[in-house]
């Protein structure tokens, strides 16, 4: 008997903080996929089990401490809505892509992140086929001191993308995700 539509939500974002893999063949559809994956390393946009797990590596590079604990949950027919909050201390790159290239390399910060989501979760055969977010991404960057620009966090993003160190974390940052992916691929 497979879990209870909110036990698969908190089961997903427990993949996402701890990256078993055998957890995520028990709550990700092989057909899973997500929407959010845009900014994200290639492997993030993987189907299934794959996708998530390369995703979960992407965040916990950059973010040690990882947690989404759940404030709330709904239920509808075919999907389950989480709210939560996102929380971690940023002590990696945290990079985002666009077009599956380097778009920005934060340099890590030491600060703490603590900001609201809210999740739709899709579901079927007893498993999470589908995710979309709403996240509140401005608080985020204000906490990380990106927008609006702290002088120093500015001047070290610049810095990282002239010096190429900005590159070579991305490229680090894809190969742990793909590599996180090719564990449930090849395991």
């Amino acid at each position: 008997m497979g879990m209870e539509p909110t036990e698969l939500a908190h089961g997903l974002f427990r993949v996402l903080e701890t990256g078993d893999p055998a957890l995520a063949a028990e709550v990700v559809h092989e057909d899973f996929r997500n929407r959010e994956a845009a900014v994200a390393p290639a492997a993030c946009a993987m189907p299934g089990p794959a996708g998530v797990l390369a995703s979960g590596a992407w965040m916990r590079s950059a973010f040690s401490d990882l947690g989404f604990p759940v404030l709330g949950t709904a239920l509808g027919e075919d999907a389950i809505w989480v709210r939560l909050r996102m929380r971690g201390r940023h002590t990696g790159p945290f990079v985002r892509y666009r077009d599956g290239a380097l778009d920005q390399a934060v340099p890590p910060t030491g600060r703490e992140i603590d900001f609201e989501q809210f999740h739709v979760l899709g579901l079927r055969d007893g498993k999470v086929v589908h995710h979309e977010a709403v996240r509140d991404d401005i608080t985020m960057l204000g906490q990380l001191g990106v927008f609006p620009p702290a002088p120093p966090t500015a001047l070290r993003m610049v810095a990282w993308r002239l010096t190429g160190r900005a590159g070579r974390a991305a490229a680090r940052t894809t190969a742990e995700a793909a590599a996180a992916a090719a564990a449930v691929l090849h395991g």
